[in-house]
């Protein structure tokens, strides 16, 4: 049955190239200076049906509402991913190629390394360079954090992103083929838009963040498996650890798919993470987890990127043993 389903969508070479593409060269600012990104055209196409559908004063007709929105914007999503493979790939001995480029830009690998170093480069010239960068990576209040709070946030990010920027597209890809990874990739840009518990997305933006949770739910845990696995194979970081604290203190996360990561990665560095955060307009206090420190620098900030790094490399190995049995 696995077999089946992974014949029809699981290209082994597809899957590769784009990862490598996009470990490579990432996000281009010079290309995407002369064409949108798809994610940015997902985000208009999410905007301008917001506007056009929360619009219900009650709230059932909100939520049907809000469900309307997600089914036409996956919907235009899938759509558009099936027609490319139709008219611009596979009529060409070389479309594949195309096609990995393409989902190469639905990855960011690249671009979430890039973004947390240049956190790490920025403590290096002082705190405000250092909060200067960490506002490009997250969404709480930069000038409320010290160096520590800086480095936290960046390593959170690292970990989190790792799933939802990494291996939960490449899950949908593997599965699904460019019309999963598109289907993704809305669903996650409509979490990330509408997903919020304001008044104005509480009920609209539900069906939105409960389609995300599941959608994450499975890939969301291999990720900290894969950040576990990594910290077997990283000297100076404990995969035993990594696994007891993975166990222990995921489900103290908010999110119920972050924390996998979260606390993967802070037993395996023997760090404290999450825990109390300011954002503009709310403070949430959440449990920390792991047991190490909390008082931390650029340092820990590298020594999670090479974690990373090796996540990223034990993925691509994962598919390639995957494709042997497909």
């Amino acid at each position: 049955m696995l077999s089946a389903m992974l014949s029809c969508a699981f290209e082994i070479h597809i899957v590769l190239t784009a990862l490598l593409v996009d470990f490579l060269i990432g996000d281009p600012p010079w290309l995407y200076r002369h064409v949108p990104h798809p994610v940015v055209a997902l985000g208009k196409l999410t905007e301008i049906t917001e506007r056009k559908l929360n619009t219900a004063s009650n709230r059932a007709t909100s939520i049907a509402a809000g469900c309307l929105a997600v089914a036409l914007i996956v919907g235009v999503a899938v759509a558009t991913a099936v027609l490319l493979r139709l008219w611009l790939f596979e009529p060409f001995e070389y479309g594949w190629l195309l096609e990995a480029i393409i989902a190469s830009s639905l990855l960011a690998f690249r671009s979430l390394y890039d973004h947390a170093k240049a956190v790490a480069r920025g403590l290096c010239h002082g705190l405000d360079a250092g909060r200067d960068a960490v506002r490009h990576v997250v969404g709480r209040d930069p000038q409320s954090l010290d160096e520590a709070g800086v480095s936290r946030a960046a390593i959170e990010s690292v970990a989190e992103n790792f799933s939802d920027a990494v291996v939960v597209p490449v899950f949908w890809y593997v599965l699904g083929g460019l019309p999963g990874l598109f289907a993704y990739k809305a669903i996650n840009t409509l979490d990330s838009m509408l997903g919020h518990r304001t008044e104005r997305y509480r009920y609209f933006g539900k069906t939105a963040a409960r389609l995300d949770d599941a959608v994450n739910f499975l890939p969301a845990r291999l990720a900290g498996l894969l950040l576990v696995a990594s910290a077997f194979v990283l000297p100076g970081a404990n995969g035993r650890r990594a696994l007891r604290v993975m166990f222990r203190d995921a489900r103290k996360h908010r999110s119920p798919n972050a924390g996998w990561q979260e606390s993967a990665v802070a037993g395996a560095l023997d760090l404290a993470l999450a825990g109390p955060r300011r954002y503009p307009h709310e403070v949430v206090d959440d449990a920390w987890m792991g047991d190490g420190r909390a008082d931390i620098g650029e340092k820990e900030i590298h020594e999670t990127l090479r974690l990373y790094l090796i996540a990223g490399a034990l993925l691509a190995l994962s598919l390639l043993a995957l494709s042997m049995v497909a």
